[in-house]
């Protein structure tokens, strides 16, 4: 069969296009890869009642971002780990961050401060009414986690451990990528499949 110069031009422009899109995704993730610059957030509102960036935990050797939120029973499981993440590494410096973006009512921020309250949260809770920050992560479920080393790229994306209730927890990932990272290793793990309910990001309507 021959094939004119035309169809072989729109072939490679197609195949260059495609190659385009996805060089900076990573295996699971469709925005970000392994190495990538963390996306920074800036005063995103906490349940402290406080305004918080990235910038804020410049001193931090590692930065880890969860994606969470009230309503689903996978970042409810995920709870109580990132409590004790936080008492494990204290005085480590390792900062743990959880981000909510969902706007339904049981997500927004009155129902996050009193989870936060009766849960006795010791690592920020913020919430983005915009949904970018989730966006500019590629997040798509909760929880979803990201491990950011002292440059702020990320070292691993995925979910916390193999378990997603936390009951028969027999590979740490999160913990695995902060302890290479603290020690200036290379992370093994680098990336993993999240487990979680869809992050509900709203759907904008078009307009002509």
């Amino acid at each position: 069969m021959i094939r004119s110069k035309h169809w072989f031009s729109a072939t490679f422009v197609m195949f260059l296009c495609l190659a385009t899109s996805t060089a900076s995704a990573g295996k699971y993730n469709t925005v970000l890869d392994i190495g990538d610059a963390a996306p920074a957030w800036s005063e995103l509102p906490g349940t402290d009642d406080g305004v918080h960036a990235l910038q804020q935990l410049a001193e931090k050797k590692v930065v880890v971002v969860a994606f969470t939120c009230n309503s689903c029973p996978y970042a409810v499981d995920a709870e109580d780990r990132l409590n004790a993440l936080v008492d494990r590494y204290a005085g480590k410096s390792v900062a743990v961050v959880a981000i909510n973006v969902n706007k339904v009512e049981e997500d927004r921020m009155a129902a996050m401060k009193q989870r936060a309250k009766e849960k006795g949260f010791k690592f920020a809770y913020l919430w983005d009414e915009s949904q970018q920050i989730a966006k500019d992560y590629g997040a798509k479920y909760t929880p979803e986690f990201y491990v950011l080393d002292e440059q702020r790229k990320v070292v691993y994306m995925g979910a916390m451990d193999d378990s997603p209730a936390g009951d028969k927890v027999t590979k740490t990932y999160v913990i695995d990528a902060i302890e290479a990272t603290l020690a200036g290793r290379e992370v093994e793990v680098t990336e993993t499949i999240p487990i979680g309910c869809r992050i509900r990001i709203e759907r904008r309507r078009r307009t002509r």
